[in-house]
């Protein structure tokens, strides 16, 4: 496995909890716990997969966040308590934990920086040292593996870039607050509160936004941050680029797969990628077992867990592209239970685009439209 991050080790620990006697080696360039730039989220689809991996443990302390707050582009609200709550831990832990959890079923972690994988017709070579049946990569969107297994760089409207940083949290129940940019749609604002005082704050826009704002870079993030967020005197300011999916990850035949961000799953909607990678990770390390027959099965997998699910939420990142319609849905989700519950299926698990949803979207932007 290149890459040790949530999709590297899930890859891993599914390896070796279908065949504990497999050898599994996990490369990584960094040395653990590490930082990463992430929104912690958690979500509860991605705590089913820790499940099936049997690590379910190690986030066992974490402290559940049961309500979300979405603010649309007009300022209308949805606040809403989740049908089940979340979590919201560090990658610095998590990422972690996940390592530790592999290491401990079996798996040897090297500290690696892979340059180089020779494919041949039994067997995969990694810099020319180790041998494996299949290579999974785990290493990002512009990670070697990607470009090995010769697959484009993702296209600049399909990448967003997003800052963030810590801060402590204010006084209340805690909760998940996304603050739609009403300028700068497609792109937000967030807190996530971790329930132990401190909070995850953050903003992310499309990367071709971002070169068209004044100033550019790093900079125009951090005053959209503080315009959304004002006063959250956040630190451990860090960026970072995620790689959206565009209805279907391209997984070519052979031995050479990739799982999480190297494989552009990163939900559209949301910029979530906890549950893809983990859910990919763990697909892949299955078929990884299956040796030449490797990338085929892991193909099939892919399009039957996230298939359908991936072609909605691209059907839906078309719809909302106008910020009218982003507040249609929210006024949708504020009214109605059923919409919001579907909204935060399709934002954070795999669920689809339900009537509820359509629906109340269609209903709430006429009756924005006529004045009601």
């Amino acid at each position: 496995m290149v890459g040790a991050g949530p999709a590297g080790s899930a890859a891993a620990l599914a390896a070796l909890r279908r065949r504990p006697d497999a050898r599994v080696l996990l490369l990584d360039r960094a040395d653990f716990p590490r930082d990463k730039c992430c929104g912690d989220g958690v979500a509860p689809h991605a705590l089913d997969e820790l499940a099936r991996l049997g690590v379910a443990h190690v986030l066992a302390d974490r402290v559940p966040i049961g309500v979300l707050r979405v603010r649309g582009p007009s300022g209308a609200e949805a606040a809403r308590a989740l049908r089940r709550p979340d979590v919201v831990v560090p990658r610095e832990v998590f990422d972690a934990r996940l390592v530790d959890a592999a290491v401990e079923r079996g798996a040897v972690l090297e500290r690696r920086t892979v340059r180089h994988l020779d494919v041949r017709s039994d067997r995969v070579l990694v810099d020319g040292e180790h041998e494996a049946l299949a290579v999974v990569g785990a290493d990002g969107a512009n990670g070697v593996v990607r470009r090995l297994a010769g697959l484009p760089r993702q296209p600049d409207d399909a990448v967003a870039v997003a800052v963030r940083g810590y801060a402590r949290s204010p006084d209340g129940v805690p909760e998940q607050l996304v603050v739609v940019d009403p300028t700068r749609w497609p792109a937000y604002a967030w807190s996530f509160d971790a329930g132990d005082g401190t909070r995850n704050v953050g903003f992310g826009m499309l990367l071709p936004s971002l070169r068209a704002s004044e100033g550019g870079g790093r900079r125009a993030l951090l005053d959209r941050l503080e315009a959304l967020l004002p006063g959250t005197g956040a630190e451990r300011l860090v960026s970072h680029k995620l790689p959206l999916s565009t209805s279907r990850p391209h997984q070519p035949p052979g031995r050479v797969l990739l799982a999480g961000d190297a494989a552009s799953l990163v939900n559209p909607l949301t910029g979530e990628g906890i549950f893809y990678a983990l859910l990919s990770g763990r697909l892949a390390g299955e078929a990884a077992l299956e040796g030449a027959a490797a990338g085929a099965s892991y193909a099939a997998a892919l399009r039957r867990e996230l298939g359908r699910h991936l072609r909605h939420t691209s059907l839906l990142t078309r719809a909302t592209r106008r910020a009218g319609a982003v507040d249609a849905a929210v006024r949708a989700c504020a009214r109605d239970g059923d919409a919001f519950d579907a909204l935060v299926e399709v934002g954070l698990g795999r669920g689809l685009v339900t009537r509820p949803l359509a629906v109340g979207a269609l209903r709430a932007l006429v009756r924005r439209q006529s004045g009601e």
